[in-house]
This record gives C-alpha cells, structure tokens and sequence, in this order.
C-alpha cells in the first residue's frame, strides 16, 4: 500500500463531510412525503457500491432490470450498481468513500475487513435514526433486534445495519483434495504439519499442478502465517484494529483484554520464516508468486492447482462445484486453529449496509433495501436471477440450474453482501450433502468474539498506524512465501522496522482503549 494514497484518502475524508454531506444530512430527513415513493412520476437513481470483479455476462444487469421494472412504479427509484473490483480494492474502497460523489447511496460494508468504523468517524457514512429507519425500512427495523442496533450505534447513531439474519462461517483455512492425499498414504489434513505432507504429494504425483497456485500479487490475507501461529498458541485478532490492510494485533483466547503481536513476542515468525521458505523451494506455489495475478480459483476447477484458499463459506460451495467439475476430488478443508478447536463465530456487522454520507438521495435508499431485504419476489431475482434463465425450481421446491448452465461463465456476481437472510434462501438441488454436518460441527464448539463492541479509534496514533502498514506491506508478502534470500535476517528486519515506525505506541493505545472499554 502507497503510503501517499492513505494520506490522500485521509485529507479526502475530512474534506469532504464538513461541507456539502452534512447539509444533505438535514435536507434528507426533511424530505417531503410527496417525494416518497412511486407517485411522482419522477425516477430517482439508487447506486448500491458493491465488492467484486464487475459480472459482463449480462445476467446481473437482466436481473436487476426486471428489478426496476417493480421498484420503478412502486418507490419512483432505479436501481444502479458500481463495484469495487478485487484489483487493489482496499484503497479503492476507501477512496471511492473519501471521495464525496453524491451518486453513491447504497454503501456495503463490515467492521472487520471493510474498515467500517474507521469510515463513519471520518464522516464517510450518513448517521441514521431510529425514526429515519422506522419510517424508510420499517420492515428491517422490526426485523432486527434493540441490541443489534446498538452494536452498530455510535454517539448516539445508527452507523449501518447489519446482515444479522443470515446464517454463515468465515473462518479461514486451506482446501484440499482428498484424493489427491490418498495417492500418497495421506488420509487426512487436520494440523498445520499436514499441509507440508500434502503437498509433497501434490508435487510428486500432479506435475500439470502447482500444490497451492495462488494470485500472490493481490493477496493479502496471508493466511499460512495466520495458520501456524493458531496451530501453536490459542489465539485470535483483535478486529478493528489493523493497520492498514495488516491485522498485527491479537489476543489469547483465555484473556481477551491483553493485547499481544504473534509477530512481535517470542521467536516463533523466524521459525514460521524459515519454514515458508523451505516451501517455497519446494516449488509449493509458483516461482513468480509475487508478480502473478491468475484466477487460481478456476485453475483448482480445471485440475491445476492442489489447493485453494479463503473461509468456510466459499468452501461449501466450492465443494459443490468441486463434485462436478473434479468427479471424486472430495474437496476437504483444513480451517486455521483446527488443532485445538480455535474458531469464532463471525461479528453480526461482518457484512452490513451503510449510507454514503454524500447521498442525496438517503430516504429513497433505504426504502429501495427494505425492498431488497424484505421482498421476496426482488430478493430471489438480484441473488439468484431470472427464474427459467438463472434457476428452476423443481416439484419438490428445491433450485437447480438450467441445463448447460456453468458456473464459471454464466455466474450472476451481484454480491448482496449486506442484507441476506435466511427465510428467503432457497435449497438447491446441487447442495453437498455434508454441509449441514459441517457446520453443525462448528457449532459445538465456535466461541463468540469477545470483543465485539471494540472498536478502536487510530486518532492519537495515525500517523504511527499508516507507518506500520507500509512496513507490513513491505516485509509481509516475502516472509509469507518465502521470497526473502535470508528468513531469519528478514524476520528480524521486520520486528526491528516495527519497532522504529511506532509498535510500541499503537500497542499501548491500543491496549489503554481496550482496557477503558472492558473496564
């Protein structure tokens, strides 16, 4: 991450708020009656910002078509949508929101990976009130609970509303084939040790594959050094707390109000160092990892990558995909602190729905998500299409797809990640037989996250913050695949940069804020 473009993004922030969003503020809530809904004759735009590669398929803009062919007549708007493509989309994200384009209304967003609070303090979302909400989106506040409400208040607003009735797991691990492991004697992945075996496997018996082909240049979860520290200390982040793009800061399961850094205290990243470097010379993933920018995910599809990484969501349905495209693959999953049964439930405001703070259309907004939220016929057709286009439903009420329907190309992508809800969900017939079990595994034992009503304010310490970050940027990808020349050296390096661009200050306000919210 470019250091200049946080700090544009920052100077945007303040910039934009103090002047015309907050006029907009008052104007929308005085907003006639006769200005709501269909009758006016007059269509007003509604631009929902979106994350994910734009679809050109031509399924989404069909289905949202049919869309306004309701909610044209019904609520006067016309439903638009931008997205924010994978390509960089951190620091597009945040500027699109620094920005202060009146054309965005309708905002998705999450505490923990979509920078959330950090957006409202710095005036980028539109503060909501219970009355603007009862009166806009009356079916979604009754729908959702007081106290759900009131983890998403802050100063007396309602900063987003949260995708609270919808049923998921994001925890993260590494996917992998099974029978590709019993070509070497390997039943099963479950502790992070496993992975090496696996891939040994991989590369001895699939030279067509890479053990683990992965778009190094865009990814950033970094995901291996997050699964070795949970397979050696009961750990967890602390969410809301990163700089930048880097999660630095996390907790011991059994004192979630001491904040510590696996990469700071104790020896153990030289180690996870040096052991990501022997992969690396293994030819585990690609020499050029850092540079390469493939759809690995398809290339698992196809038969030419071993494994596939990101949270329990996306394996379910690629499991499901897996048994078509792979016939006997038996995709399985290793999630990170599987050893010991270290998983959290996801936040209630790990996907939400915000309004951008320049919307000049706030009232109108809302009521078109009630509509999106709450409405079945609409709901069915921006998640799932065009019935007889996209999906069937078959005697027994159950979705299928129509024939010659692939998943690859034909794909509606239009990522309502902020207002799903279960009643509405349908059951499809292509559904792995194993995912109720697999999520009623994570049942008996996934805790809650303990600080969920944390949220810690960088103010005193952004300049700090900002600097971390692009010391994370810097040492991070290298140490995580091995592309450092000297591991240990680099480990050291890293800590000491740390150190000098101000860990200790940020880790002590973080702890003093901790500390005064738990008190």
């Amino acid at each position: 991450m470019k250091k200049t473009m946080k700090i544009a993004a920052a100077l945007l922030f303040a910039a934009v708020i103090i002047g015309g969003a907050l006029t907009g503020c008052r104007k929308q809530e005085a907003q006639s009656a006769a200005e709501q809904g269909g009758g006016t004759g007059r269509i007003t735009p509604i631009t929902f910002l979106l994350l994910g590669n734009k679809p050109t398929n031509g399924r989404a803009e069909a289905a949202v078509a049919e869309i306004n062919k309701i909610v044209g007549p019904r609520l006067g708007v016309e439903l638009r949508t931008q997205y924010i493509e994978w390509a960089d989309w951190q620091n597009q994200y945040q500027l699109a929101l620094a920005s202060g384009d009146p054309n965005l209304d309708l905002i998705v967003t999450a505490t923990d990976w979509l920078y959330a609070w950090e957006i409202a303090r710095k005036g980028g979302f539109y503060p909501l009130t219970p009355e603007l909400i009862q009166k806009n989106a009356p079916l979604t506040w009754a729908e959702i609970p007081q106290s759900h409400w009131e983890f998403c208040s802050e100063g007396g607003k309602i900063w987003f509303i949260p995708e609270d009735q919808y049923s998921q797991y994001t925890n993260h691990g590494m996917y992998w084939r099974k029978d590709w492991a019993a070509e070497g004697g390997l039943e099963s992945v479950a502790v992070f040790e496993d992975l090496e075996k696996y891939w040994d496997i991989v590369k001895k018996n699939h030279p067509e594959a890479y053990p683990w082909d992965i778009n190094g240049a865009e990814y950033r979860d970094f995901g291996l050094i997050d699964a070795y520290f949970k397979a050696k200390r009961p750990v967890q982040t602390i969410i809301g707390a990163a700089a930048g793009n880097y999660n630095i800061f996390q907790y011991n399961t059994g004192d979630p109000s001491t904040v510590i850094s696996y990469y700071m205290d104790g020896n153990e990243l030289a180690d996870a160092a040096v052991l990501l470097d022997r992969w690396a010379k293994k030819g585990f993933w690609r020499e050029d990892v850092l540079n390469y920018r493939g759809e690995t995910r398809n290339l698992l599809l196809a038969g030419l990558s071993g494994s596939d990484q990101h949270h329990v969501q996306t394996y379910i349905s690629l499991r499901e995909q897996m048994d078509r495209e792979q016939p006997g693959s038996e995709l399985q999953m290793y999630y990170w602190g599987m050893e010991s049964e270290n998983v959290n439930k996801d936040l209630l405001t790990h996907q939400a729905l915000a309004i951008n703070a320049a919307s000049k259309n706030v009232e109108k907004a809302l009521q078109l998500y009630d509509l999106m939220r709450n409405d079945k016929q609409i709901y069915l057709l921006y998640n799932y299409g065009i019935e007889g286009k996209d999906y069937v439903v078959l005697p027994d009420g159950r979705f299928s797809r129509p024939e010659g329907w692939n998943s690859s190309t034909d794909a509606l992508d239009t990522n309502f990640w902020a207002g799903r809800v279960d009643k509405f969900e349908p059951e499809w017939d292509t559904w792995w037989v194993g995912r109720k079990p697999f999520i009623e595994r994570l049942n008996t034992f996934a805790k809650d996250y303990p600080l969920g009503k944390f949220s810690f304010d960088n103010t005193k310490v952004a300049a700090e913050m900002a600097a971390i970050g692009d010391v994370c940027a810097t040492y991070l990808p290298s140490i995580h695949f091995g592309k450092t020349g000297n591991p240990e050296k680099a480990a050291a390096d890293f800590r000491a940069a740390l150190k000098s661009a101000g860990y200790d200050k940020v880790k002590a306000e973080v702890q003093a804020q901790l500390t005064a919210a738990y008190k």
